[in-house]
C-alpha cells in the first residue's frame, strides 16, 4: 500500500536517506496490522533501548529471537499440548497462538541480548558506531599549509623568493 504523501522532493534534496523513504512508502499505515504480542519500546540512554514483548505462556524453549540485516524477528511457536490437560479449561483467556513480529532496526543497531521474567522477554539493543562513522573534526586549510611546508622548506615565500634561492643553489 503506497501512501497518499509524496516524498519526491524529499528525494532530491537529500542523499543517503533512501532506505528511510521506501520504509515510509510502504509502511502500513491505517492498514490492519497484527497487534499480538503487543510490546513496549523503552529508550534507556542515547544508545540503549529495550523492547519489551508480553509472552504470557510461552516458555524460553517456545520462543525465537533472530537479527539479521536491520531486521530483528521475534517469533513464537506453542508446542501441542495433550488433549488431557487442555480439555480442563472452563475458559481460555491467555492467547497461545503462534507469532511472528517484525521490527526494523535502524543502522549500527547490535542486540545485546535478551531475558525472560515474569511473562515478559526483554530484548537489550545498542548503537555501536564504528569509528570510522563517528564524526571528526576537519581543519580548514590544515593540509595546504603541510604541502607548501614540504615544498618551501617551512614558512611559505613568495614566488620571486623561492626563485632566488633555487638559483642561488644552482650556482
Amino acid at each position: 500500500m503506497r501512501s497518499a504523501f509524496d516524498f519526491a522532493p524529499y528525494r532530491r534534496s537529500t542523499v543517503g536517506f533512501d532506505r528511510l523513504f521506501d520504509m515510509l512508502e510502504n509502511s502500513s499505515v491505517g492498514g490492519a496490522q497484527e497487534n499480538y504480542p503487543p510490546f513496549d519500546l523503552i529508550k534507556l540512554g542515547d544508545n540503549d533501548y529495550r523492547i519489551e514483548l508480553a509472552v504470557a505462556g510461552f516458555k524460553p524453549d517456545e520462543l525465537d529471537i533472530t537479527a539479521q540485516q536491520n531486521v530483528l524477528v521475534v517469533s513464537g511457536r506453542k508446542k501441542d499440548e495433550s488433549e488431557e490437560s487442555s480439555s480442563n479449561y472452563v475458559y481460555r483467556g491467555i492467547a497461545t497462538r503462534s507469532f511472528e513480529r517484525r521490527f526494523a532496526l535502524a543502522d549500527h543497531i547490535q542486540v545485546r541480548g535478551a531475558d525472560m521474567k515474569d511473562g515478559l522477554l526483554s530484548i537489550e539493543l545498542v548503537r555501536e558506531i564504528p569509528e570510522a562513522m563517528k564524526p571528526k573534526k576537519i581543519n580548514i586549510g590544515g593540509s595546504d599549509r603541510a604541502e607548501r611546508a614540504a615544498i618551501g622548506g617551512g614558512e611559505a615565500k613568495p614566488a620571486s623568493g623561492q626563485t632566488v634561492d633555487a638559483e642561488a643553489e644552482h650556482a
